[in-house]
């Protein structure tokens, strides 16, 4: 028993993990968690408003009073994985946050506290603390229960040689002999996929784009997940897909609804000036842009005369064809019916896309495009996002597609800046 316990460990974790992930103090097995009292009243601080970020800490500091029923927090409470959950007084005076975390583990280390001779590590998704705690001779990781790599083994399209990739999901196998598209479910389901198909005049460029409309054509897979840099066409591919379906005569969805993170994600737009529109332009510009590719301008006549034009994107929002939504205000909503597109996905938390995909309700697809090499969240890197966690956790079901696309269509003078620059 007491071998067990010198091999057990302390966390100190910072407020940004347990914003990432309000349940993490679960995730640490039979080793302690503690919080900084600090970090308490950080969470205390970010707790107002009505973004995802206010929710995440209202969510902790919930979690937390319900312990206070089984002990003394100060003390340590027993959590269900054999650990205890501890919050500490703070240590000296320090003004920041990460000071005072940084302060709390060495006082840990170094005095006792129940604590010595432990190893204490400090949890943080902020490389500044990680970087503070190396000087101060403090271990530190980053959270590491949501990690994950799974994204680059999977996405491109196969050959015929490896027929099921060693996943469930959607995927696409060329037969390059035969020039053959095959789209592969499960283990056994194979479908031969229409060359070259458009979607209302918009073409494929290459062979990922067309294994990408069919995929989002496709009404057999819900939920699909495009990856790749800027100028490949996964957000211009989606939007006309979504549009194909909610405007032909027999339409498959009721709306198209578009949204894209405000960054970072769960930013209240009210302190920016303006309407809502006013306040959602800027975020929203890059698929306006994406949308006066796809339709024409419809002309207003008075008299027989052209009176006044609308802008591509607001005749589709007028006409109720189209609803742009800020991601902070889905939560709490049921969507039916709905072509549903998440732009800049990568910038999201994988809590934050939990929350979009449990709001699909009968008859919604829904369609992640992103970056995954280009992530705007100080807190997030590749491998713990919220679109790298969709692919993880998903790439096993045969009603999800993965396409990474590679290959630029933007420009000639875009793909030569993308490679030299």
């Amino acid at each position: 028993m007491n071998k067990a316990r010198k091999e057990q460990k302390v966390f100190v974790l910072d407020t940004n993990v347990l914003i990432h992930d309000p349940e993490c103090v679960y995730m640490f097995d039979d080793n302690d968690v503690v919080l900084p009292c600090k970090v308490i009243e950080e969470l205390d601080h970010l707790k107002k408003g009505t973004g995802e970020i206010a929710h995440s800490a209202r969510q902790v500091l919930r979690l937390v009073d319900g312990f206070k029923d089984n002990g003394n927090l100060s003390k340590g409470v027993e959590l269900p994985g054999g650990g205890t959950l501890r919050i500490t007084t703070d240590f000296g005076e320090f003004n920041k946050a990460d000071d005072q975390i940084i302060q709390t583990a060495l006082m840990l280390q170094n005095s006792g506290n129940g604590h010595r001779n432990r190893l204490v590590i400090v949890v943080s998704k902020d490389t500044v603390v990680r970087i503070k705690a190396s000087y101060n001779d403090i271990i530190s990781e980053d959270y590491k229960h949501d990690k994950t790599t799974i994204f680059q083994k999977y996405g491109s399209v196969i050959n015929n040689e490896n027929y099921t990739n060693g996943i469930s999901s959607a995927r696409y196998s060329l037969d390059i002999d035969n020039n053959i598209i095959y789209r592969l479910t499960g283990h056994s389901k194979v479908k031969t996929i229409k060359r070259n198909k458009g979607i209302d005049g918009i073409f494929p460029k290459n062979i990922e784009q067309e294994c990408a409309i069919d995929a989002l054509l496709d009404p057999d897979i819900e939920i699909v997940g495009l990856t790749g840099p800027a100028g490949t066409g996964k957000t211009l591919l989606a939007i006309a897909a979504g549009l194909h379906q909610v405007t032909k005569k027999s339409p498959l969805f009721e709306q198209l609804l578009v949204s894209r993170p405000i960054i970072p994600m769960g930013n209240d737009v009210g302190y920016l000036p303006g309407s809502l529109e006013n306040k959602l332009a800027p975020w929203m510009q890059p698929i306006f842009d994406n949308l006066d590719v796809i339709v024409n301008t419809p002309m207003e006549k008075k008299d027989g005369k052209v009176a006044s034009s609308y802008k591509n994107h607001q005749y589709l929002i007028d006409s109720g064809i189209l609803n742009v939504e800020a991601l902070t205000y889905i939560r709490g909503r049921s969507l039916p019916r709905r072509y549903f597109i998440v732009d800049e996905a990568q910038n999201l938390r994988p809590i934050d896309v939990k929350t979009l995909v449990t709001r699909c309700g009968t008859g919604t697809k829904i369609v992640f495009t992103g970056d995954l090499f280009q992530i705007d969240n100080p807190f997030m890197d590749t491998s713990s996002n919220g679109l790298s966690y969709l692919i993880s956790r998903f790439i096993n079901e045969e009603n999800f597609c993965y396409l990474n696309l590679k290959e630029s269509v933007r420009s000639r003078l875009a793909e030569q800046g993308g490679q030299l620059l």
